[in-house]
């Protein structure tokens, strides 16, 4: 009994916490940060295109890509996932990375849960279009003898179509760079 007391206020407690914090964003001025995060939150959905590599690369941009987007955390992270399109969903076979964006104070960060093993962190500042988002390198976790992504920049064409460009760095910071051209899938 006293048990499920326990779980009724904590549960009570947490719902006021939320309605404090939802609360504080509605009346707080928008900070940069908050911005661009609101920028990259409308990109939530499914993607699909091609993607050029510059230098080219063996099978590297020979197929579409397809992007999924998708807000969690009650607003509070954006998850992104990469794939070949057409391939099934297997990250044992097939490059399947995942970046995930949040707010930390007044940054809007990125962690990249990379192929090759790593975890680099970037932080991103918004372009006065207010269109486009780019995220610069801060640090790296994990080892990069296989390279690492080094920058990361998202332009919002119109809410059907967005770009990103991914540059990442093989061993000797040799740049490859990405370039994908996203239509909204229907």
């Amino acid at each position: 009994m006293k048990s499920q007391r326990l779980i009724v206020v904590l549960l009570a407690l947490t719902a006021v916490a939320f309605a404090q914090t939802d609360a504080q964003k509605t009346t707080a001025p928008k900070s940069e940060a908050q911005k661009s995060f609101d920028t990259m939150k409308t990109f939530a959905g499914k993607w699909q295109g091609p993607v050029t590599v510059d230098p080219p690369m063996h099978d590297m941009g020979k197929s579409d890509s397809e992007i999924s987007l998708r807000v969690t955390s009650r607003g509070n992270a954006l998850v992104h996932e990469m794939q070949e399109a057409g391939t099934v969903l297997d990250a044992t076979k097939y490059d399947h990375p995942v970046t995930m964006f949040y707010l930390d104070n007044d940054r809007l960060l990125l962690t990249h849960y990379c192929d090759a093993g790593n975890r680099p962190r970037m932080s991103a500042r918004t372009l006065p279009d207010g269109k486009t988002v780019e995220f610069d390198f801060l640090d790296i976790a994990g080892n990069t003898k296989y390279g690492h992504m080094q920058h990361a920049v998202f332009t919002a064409v119109d809410e059907n179509h967005h770009v990103e460009d991914w540059t990442f760095l093989m061993p000797g910071d040799k740049p490859i760079h990405a370039h994908f051209d996203l239509k909204r899938a229907q």
